[in-house]
């Protein structure tokens, strides 16, 4: 089915202003707000594809797929960042089998689409390759950490020159938290380790597009980071939903209007 991103699902406005002390009290589990109010920060998502039917569990998804036909190439490259940091971060944790699956967006024909148009742009598809067989081969990600390094910056290369208006970047990357998480963490659990993955990956992904923003942003992104306890590993007690979603908020709304 096709959604439409909303980055106050369970909070008003104003809650996005309440202390943390008092978000941690409040519970995770979804509520209807049928009387939500658009803003103009809604109105800049983008829609995408939702399918139940695909993989998730341990370092997998659940199944959603972005409508890479139109999302534009600075925000699919957002996208793909994402997993590719939620990768190399599960991979040198020694959690090769949860690191895999996220790996796969640079060099599977699954995820070709996303890749589309970046190879004038100085991607190096052949280093995220390399990654991929020593993965699969059983390396210690230590044993190959120079081509870890290559990978990342080489992405982040390719960002840089794919350009985008960085605050419709964020804009898009803080609503695709909310989706994640909100999928990988149900009633105070992690329900789909991969989701909950992808959340942080792009969560790690908004601090390096947020160079730049007011110093408030940048703070309360990596105040939003730390929620995740362990990075993308899942832990015992995730941060509530309601925590996160609150916070993003507060960022989106402290971004640079347009």
């Amino acid at each position: 089915m096709t959604i439409k991103y909303k980055h106050i699902t369970r909070l008003g406005l104003a809650a996005a202003f309440i202390g943390s002390a008092t978000l941690v009290a409040c519970s995770d589990k979804p509520k209807d707000d049928a009387a939500e109010t658009k803003t103009g920060i809604e109105q800049s998502t983008t829609p995408h594809e939702m399918d139940k039917g695909g993989e998730g569990g341990e370092g997998g998804e659940a199944g959603h797929a972005m409508d890479m036909d139109v999302l534009p190439l600075p925000k699919r490259l957002a996208f793909m960042a994402g997993h590719v940091e939620a990768g190399l971060s599960l991979y040198r944790a020694g959690e090769p089998k949860m690191a895999s699956k996220h790996l796969l967006h640079p060099v599977s024909e699954t995820h070709a689409k996303e890749r589309a148009g970046i190879d004038k742009l100085g991607f190096k598809g052949g280093i995220f390759e390399k990654v991929s067989r020593a993965l699969d081969q059983g390396q210690a990600a230590a044993d190959i950490e120079p081509q870890l390094i290559a990978a990342e910056k080489n992405l982040d290369a390719v960002r840089a020159k794919a350009g985008g208006d960085p605050v419709e970047i964020l804009n898009f990357l803080m609503n695709t938290i909310i989706d994640e998480y909100s999928i990988g963490v149900t009633d105070g659990t992690v329900t789909d380790a991969g989701e909950y993955q992808d959340a942080w990956g792009f969560a790690i992904v908004a601090r390096k597009t947020a160079k730049d923003m007011p110093e408030i942003v940048k703070t309360d992104i990596e105040t939003l980071i730390k929620l995740w306890p362990v990075s993308p590993i899942p832990p015992a007690h995730p941060a509530p939903v309601a925590q996160v979603t609150a916070l993003v908020s507060k960022i989106q709304l402290n971004l640079p209007k347009n």
